[in-house]
């Protein structure tokens, strides 16, 4: 499951994450079919995490001083 999960981009990932959040709060699902949704959301939830802290730590990076300190902006 997760080696199809790399093939995504963080966006891709997110829209599918929200159509399983969807899905679940729908109430619609048979008990497996929720079941599997539910570990697949999981699963992206876990992705996009990795990701967003990757990209953060890239930009934490980016805006690193001359003099090697960290000026740890906020990024709100």
């Amino acid at each position: 499951m997760t080696d199809d999960l790399t093939s995504l981009s963080f966006e891709d990932a997110l829209a599918e994450l929200e159509g399983i959040v969807r899905q679940l709060e729908g109430g619609q699902l048979r008990l497996e079919d929720a079941i599997k949704a539910y570990e697949r959301g999981a699963a992206l939830r876990q992705y996009c995490e990795t990701r967003l802290n990757e990209a953060e730590a890239r930009v934490q990076a980016i805006i690193q001083r001359t003099d090697r300190t960290l000026d740890a902006k906020s990024m709100d």
